[in-house]
């Protein structure tokens, strides 16, 4: 009967069992406090044979061909050292190993602000300079990827230039990465640190057991109760980077003897105003998982979390800004009533709940099948300034009108603005406006009340841009040995997301009620009312209260179907692996507005879109000895786009990208590894494409040529379609074991990521209300925005046997660019607004002016130390982390302004002594510290 059971699942069947007569046994215990550790696996090398030890923590291998003679027994548990044992197996022999002592890491702490740095910038995610490294968080020994992850992940560095939608993270065999963006969002669970730690990591795409992979890298992060051990951890910390304070608690049972086992933590990160001047930081978070162990086949398991947060944004500036304010200054910010408040936060409250059933089919397959529900509200709030159009304000108000942008660093309050014109300058206007902006620059929320006040109605207002998703997943994972030398993996995935988006008022700032039409519209005054303003024709002059939508208002639907496979061979000095994938996606959207620009294609659903995608994998790894290793990946496949960059338009209308098709991506890498006592190195080179990748974009811009109107500046949709992609590179990491305490370790980049064609970009725009096709942009061979694509690390450890440790390490970045702009590289930069060719172009000039920008290259110097106490049976220890000690000032990213999009604008804008629309760069945190006192018992 199981037999039928396993075909009519995984189509495939596999017999046979484990007769006794060998054994090997023993009990895990803390090497310092003898407590039973369980959880903790266990592998004979080049062998199929692995076991965990149970809640008292005994462990036995029992089987008739267990490997003789020497072998190695390999012993993994989070926060403890790895552990390699020889032993000598022989036949008709029982060996009991007795008390083996595991030692823990006392600095495992020393990982975890490595991981809030990455999970606090993931909140980030929508600023274009923001990736996370995902999977690298302590998921590995590697020492480049260590260095990766605790010290070049402060400059926005991307492992072989990929940022996070190329790696897949998954929580309890379930993928988190959104469908909107593709990215994995590591605020749904930030401040989780504690319960995070039992995690695999698949390095790119070699063997995961629970998924095919990404170029990234693929993360399977466990929150089972039952592997977590007995105990807890409590700390408190202060830092002046994303947060001010945390206070964090965990506490796990282990597994009781009625076969029931828990785990709960609790967090909280706080900042009224963290680095950068004017970001709140606000977050909490809750982990509750249970579990129920019912035979020796059967346990079921519940994980839920929630980790509600609330945080400022911070502005890119450009250098006119930053030279009169400095690195700190940010924009988005102002007092009211003698308290600082931040008219752009991001609020993300969004619950996921789990139920994982584990079934031991037979001693030699299993079946983990997952359920998943992820609910609630992400929002980024704004200043809504569109009733400055209808504005009749007297003077005093100091509000006149006419689209008055609240921002401070608006372009016509900067001294820039007063001395555009070369011929008549107005020196005056352009210090008075520097004085006020130095003393003050800030957002003026008094201000704001009184223009409401002074109207009689609401003309600024706070809005907040809401997507409020529901999403379930369901899949079933398959692990079966089919001998000693073959593994097969399998996994069956479905996964439905309903999103709503909309525009709502957080607050109206003293007014009552808001006029949900676009004032800023063409149109005859008389009649524009009554059509193309209109956020909803079917409820045209709309006035909304708070919490209202307004503006835009639709949902997404996305489905997913999802088959794996992965066949795993190991022999004595080869294994290697085949996986392959199929999927099938679709998208659509429907229109809960009937759009005033777009009335005949706004409203009720859009056409569906669907993908259909394959790919398949290979790799091997080759043991020349026992200290020298070869190995390489390589793979093929399709992904759909993601939801984000299928609809053009989708706040406004159901248009879908022109010629929208999957992603084709190849990849291949090789690596040489060196393993002893003493040396631990590695040296890759790889080389992924990715082409008929999509982007889309949203700005404002100037000087736009064929719109078959007066006016060159409008609000656009950028679409960029047909990229293709090349990374290339090698990667080095080495780590050196001088003496039992000191260590040295050195890691190096050398990337080039570039764009290998020149794809197509149209425009639309609500503003004229067609699509404009410029053709090709020719981005051929520049280079991949996002960190630095060289990088270099040597540093040194030292590790007390007094338990207490300090190491430093010096960083050297290079190779970072400005993000181009695609526009000003198409024939737009050629024409006037006519549509003419510009007279007097010199392609010399034009040559420097699209020239990409690289950043200077810096060195950074981090230093991490801490010291623990045995004290009862309990440690108690500190930790600090010093980042950029020396407060070396530079730039993480930045990206060109669309504002000046041909020729003739741009050479004027960069002719000016400080440009009106120069660039807009993010600068990296400065000195800056972590220091946390923890307890575990």
């Amino acid at each position: 009967m199981k037999f039928l059971i396993f075909v009519l699942f995984f189509g495939l069947g596999f017999s046979g069992s484990l007769a006794q007569g060998i054994s090997l046994e023993g009990k895990l215990v803390d090497a310092q406090t003898y407590k039973e550790l369980p959880g903790a696996k266990l592998q004979l090398e080049k062998s199929f044979f692995e076991t965990f030890s149970d809640k008292s923590g005994a462990f036995l291998f029992s089987a008739e061909n267990l490997p003789l003679g020497e072998q190695i027994l390999s012993i993994s548990l989070p926060d403890y050292k790895l552990l390699r044992i020889p032993v000598i197996i022989n036949k008709r022999t029982n060996k009991d190993l007795g008390l083996i002592l595991m030692q823990p890491i006392l600095a495992d702490y020393a990982n975890q602000i490595s991981i809030i740095s990455l999970s606090d910038a993931e909140l980030d995610e929508d600023e274009a300079y923001i990736e996370n490294l995902s999977g690298l968080l302590q998921a590995s020994r590697d020492v480049f990827l260590n260095a990766a992850a605790f010290d070049f992940s402060q400059t926005f560095f991307r492992p072989r230039g990929l940022d996070s939608e190329n790696g897949k993270v998954l929580i309890n065999g379930v993928e988190m990465n959104k469908v909107y963006t593709g990215r994995p969002q590591w605020s749904a669970w930030g401040g989780l640190n504690d319960v995070q730690r039992n995690q695999v990591f698949s390095m790119g795409l070699s063997p995961s057991e629970v998924s095919f992979g990404g170029l990234a890298g693929t993360t399977n992060i466990i929150m089972r109760a039952s592997k977590y051990g007995k105990g807890g951890k409590a700390s408190i910390a202060a830092a002046n980077r994303s947060y001010n304070g945390r206070l964090m608690a965990s506490y796990g049972s282990g597994e009781l003897k009625n076969g029931w086992a828990y785990a709960i933590s609790a967090s909280r990160r706080f900042a009224n105003e963290a680095y950068v001047d004017g970001t709140l930081y606000d977050a909490n978070g809750f982990f509750l998982s249970v579990e129920k162990t019912f035979n020796e086949k059967h346990s079921l398991n519940f994980t839920g979390f929630y980790t509600p947060n609330i945080r400022g944004k911070s502005s890119p500036n450009t250098a006119e800004v930053f030279e009169i304010k400095g690195r700190k200054y940010n924009a988005y910010w102002g007092y009211q009533d003698g308290e600082i408040r931040n008219s752009r936060v991001r609020e993300i409250k969004e619950p996921v709940l789990m139920l994982n059933h584990f079934w031991d089919f037979s001693e030699k397959v299993s079946i983990n099948n997952n359920f998943a529900f992820q609910f609630g509200k992400m929002g980024n709030s704004r200043i809504d300034f569109g009733g400055t159009r209808r504005a009749e304000i007297n003077e005093q108000s100091g509000y006149i009108g006419g689209g008055t942008n609240p921002d401070p660093t608006y372009y016509q309050k900067l001294p820039s603005y007063y001395l555009r014109f070369a011929d008549n300058p107005n020196y005056e206007a352009a210090y008075l406006a520097q004085q006020d902006f130095k003393e003050d620059g800030q957002l003026d929320w008094q201000q704001l009340y009184i223009a409401n006040n002074a109207a009689g109605y609401t003309v600024y207002a706070l809005a907040e841009d809401r997507s409020d998703d529901l999403k379930f997943d369901l899949n079933s994972i398959l692990s079966a040995k089919i001998n000693e030398h073959v593994d097969l993996n399998g996994k069956l995935a479905f996964a439905y997301l309903n999103s709503h988006n909309f525009a709502s008022i957080k607050d109206m700032l003293g007014g009552d009620t808001f006029l949900d039409v676009d004032f800023f519209a063409e149109g005859d005054r008389e009649t524009f009312l009554e059509n193309r303003a209109q956020s909803d024709l079917q409820n045209p002059n709309r006035s909304v209260t708070e919490n209202e939508p307004y503006k835009y208002n639709f949902r997404f639907y996305a489905s997913s179907a999802k088959a794996f496979g992965q066949v795993n061979f190991d022999y004595d000095r080869l294994d290697f692996y085949l996986g392959v994938i199929a999927s099938q996606t679709s998208y659509q959207r429907d229109g809960l507005f009937q759009n005033g620009n777009y009335p005949e294609n706004s409203l009720g659903k859009s056409e569906q879109l669907n993908f259909t995608d394959f790919g398949g994998k290979i790799g091997a790894n080759y043991k020349l000895t026992a200290k020298h290793l070869l190995g390489f990946n390589a793979a093929l496949f399709t992904k759909p786009p993601n939801l984000r960059n299928s609809f053009s338009n989708s706040r406004q209308n159901n248009d879908v990208v022109k010629g929208i098709k999957s992603e084709q991506i190849q990849n291949i890498d090789f690596s040489y590894r060196y393993r002893s006592s003493n040396i631990k190195a590695r040296f890759s080179a790889y080389y992924t494409q990715i082409k008929d990748a999509t982007e889309i974009s949203f700005y404002y811009a100037d000087g736009l040529s064929g719109l078959g109107r007066n006016s060159t500046t409008a609000f656009v949709q950028e679409v960029l379609s047909g990229i293709d992609k090349q990374h290339l590179g090698l990667e080095i990491g080495i780590e050196a074991k001088l003496t039992s305490s000191i260590k040295l370790k050195a890691a190096g980049a050398l990337g080039q990521f570039t764009y290998n064609n020149n794809p197509e970009l149209y425009l639309t725009s609500d503003d004229f209300n067609e699509i404009v096709d410029y053709g090709t942009s020719y981005l051929k061979n520049y280079r991949i925005a996002g960190g630095p694509q060289r990088a270099a690390q040597i540093g040194f450890e030292y590790r007390d046997p007094d338990y207490w440790f300090f190491g430093t390490t010096a960083n050297f970045f290079s190779q970072a660019f400005l993000d181009i702009s695609p526009l000003t590289r198409t024939s737009n930069f050629l024409n006037d607004s006519d549509g003419l060719p510009i007279l007097n172009y010199d392609e010399n000039v034009a040559a420097k002016l699209l020239k990409q920008e690289q950043f200077s290259d810096y060195i950074l110097v981090n230093a991490i130390g801490g010291k623990s106490w045995l004290v009862k049976g309990k440690f108690i220890g500190f930790f600090i982390s010093l980042n950029n000690i020396f407060d070396k000032l530079y730039k993480t990213g930045g990206f060109e302004q669309s504002r000046n999009a041909n020729y003739r604008t741009l050479k004027q804008d960069q002719q000016r002594e400080t440009p009106i629309f120069g660039p807009k760069y993010w600068y990296g945190t400065g000195a800056s510290y972590f220091a946390m006192i923890y307890i575990r018992f």
